[in-house]
């Protein structure tokens, strides 16, 4: 296979209705930068096989796919990583859509910061209705613990998967763990940001449509994945250098504080109270954490 500056790759599991406007959305620039297109079906249930199949026949030669059990979200993005030759890899979910001359935009930006390994894009939020909102990409911090910091706890710096592109080099201390089904990202992104040089694209990378049934807001994922589970292989020696071990008890009670957020959305009051009072044992400074605090408290008189 010939390299390729950057590679994408559509992750697509049953969502055969949107498959098309994500894959057309690259497919129209991709002549824009030495770029390649791979669609990988996690074993879909629904049409994405057919949608797929005339995909291909109407754009002959334009991409690869394949076909895949399933295996979730980490598996099909690792198995990306293995089937591209890109230099730099995005990954762009098949209910979203890359962003006009997205590719263009990165391919120089990667002429410019050639030392940066991951390039945080900003990105449109596409809501019901197609109100839309323009998510800026802030500046980085300095120094690369302020970004682990600012990414796992303040919540100051923001990545979204499609609106980033990764060197490929950052995936030797770990890919993506496939035994965690939702929030597998993150270990990811915190690896990245803790030992690899990162820079800032301030032009919108791509559209993400927030919906609810997206696994972004899949409770059950959530609570599947944990919160020992997901610390654990955020804070794996291979992933995470020694000297950001300290992080790790208040990234614990900020995982808890974020199923405590997701439970009481959905209405889970006993769950929500368990995870409030886990994260208060883990760190006491939950107290002043009062948007969080504020609800625990509702909680107590229901």
């Amino acid at each position: 296979m010939t390299e390729m500056l950057i590679s994408v790759v559509i992750p697509a599991y049953n969502y055969a209705r949107t498959l098309p406007r994500a894959v057309e959305s690259v497919l129209a620039q991709l002549d824009e930068a030495a770029a390649d297109l791979l669609v990988i079906d996690d074993g879909s249930t629904d049409e994405t096989p057919e949608v797929l199949q005339a995909l291909l026949e109407k754009y002959p030669g334009r991409f690869r796919s394949l076909r895949k059990s399933n295996g979730g979200l980490s598996s099909v993005r690792n198995r990306g990583i293995e089937e591209t030759t890109g230099q730099y890899l995005v990954f762009l979910d098949s209910d979203d859509e890359m962003a006009p001359g997205a590719l263009a935009a990165l391919a120089q930006h990667i002429g410019e910061n050639p030392h940066s390994r991951m390039i945080i894009g900003a990105h449109w939020s596409v809501f019901a209705g197609g109100r839309r909102s323009l998510q800026m990409a802030k500046p980085l911090p300095a120094t690369s613990r302020q970004c682990v910091q600012g990414y796992l706890l303040d919540k100051t710096v923001s990545i979204s998967n499609g609106a980033s592109a990764m060197h490929r080099e950052v995936f030797a201390p770990g890919n993506y763990p496939e035994h965690l089904r939702n929030v597998e990202d993150l270990p990811v992104f915190a690896q990245v940001l803790a030992r690899f040089p990162c820079s800032v694209l301030n032009q919108p990378v791509a559209l993400i449509y927030k919906h609810a049934d997206s696994m972004r807001h899949d409770l059950r994922q959530s609570l599947a994945a944990g919160t020992e589970r997901v610390v654990d292989e955020v804070f794996s020696v291979r992933r995470m250098p020694e000297e950001f071990h300290d992080l790790r008890q208040a990234f614990l009670a900020q995982r808890c504080l974020s199923l405590f957020r997701d439970c009481y959305s959905h209405k889970e009051y006993k769950l929500a109270r368990a995870f409030y009072f886990q994260a208060l044992c883990a760190d006491w400074r939950t107290l002043t954490r009062w948007s969080y605090t504020r609800k625990a408290i509702r909680l107590l008189f229901r």
